[in-house]
């Protein structure tokens, strides 16, 4: 009698959707009341070299500064936050980033792009535009374009994916 071949899981992750899981997981971290984003940079070998989210640069006081989206510019959370590409490139394992991939839900503002296109990332990878009309984004792609950044907008096709932090017990 032969043994029965077992077949492989056929349900598993693509690169794509483990990546920005691993983006999506990393927002989770973020304190920011109303948005939360998070950033994956990935290698060309598919090796994750560097994850961010967006929150306060370290030794500031999520306390103590305000969260605040309208009022004064002061006031707001705007010039104090550090966005989640930003911190994926500064908390990087890798000074080489040349060639690399991130993959975030929200398509970068420009002051992003800035830091992407200086770092050599060479390909951004996002589920939402919602900001597309924006002079910011609009400035994005412009940088983007004219430095050979390729973005392509990811579309999940798959039932959502539950964390089941429970069930390695089990």
């Amino acid at each position: 009698m032969g043994k029965r071949k077992i077949n492989k899981r056929t349900d598993y992750l693509s690169w794509d959707e483990y990546f920005m899981g691993i983006a999506l997981m990393s927002a989770l971290r973020s304190k920011d009341p109303n948005t939360q984003v998070g950033a994956c940079i990935v290698n060309e070998k598919k090796k994750i070299v560097g994850v961010g989210y967006n929150g306060f640069p370290t030794g500031c006081s999520d306390d103590d500064l305000p969260w605040n989206r309208e009022g004064d510019f002061l006031d707001t959370k705007y010039p104090y936050v550090c966005h989640a590409e930003l911190n994926a490139v500064l908390n990087s394992i890798s000074a080489d980033l040349n060639g690399c991939s991130i993959y975030i839900a929200l398509f970068p503002c420009n002051e992003c792009a800035k830091v992407l296109i200086q770092s050599g990332i060479k390909e951004i990878v996002y589920l939402s535009d919602k900001y597309a009309d924006t002079d910011s984004v609009k400035a994005s792609r412009k940088m983007f374009d004219q430095s050979g950044v390729t973005c392509r907008k990811l579309t999940i096709k798959r039932e959502p994916v539950v964390v089941d932090w429970q069930k390695i017990d089990n």
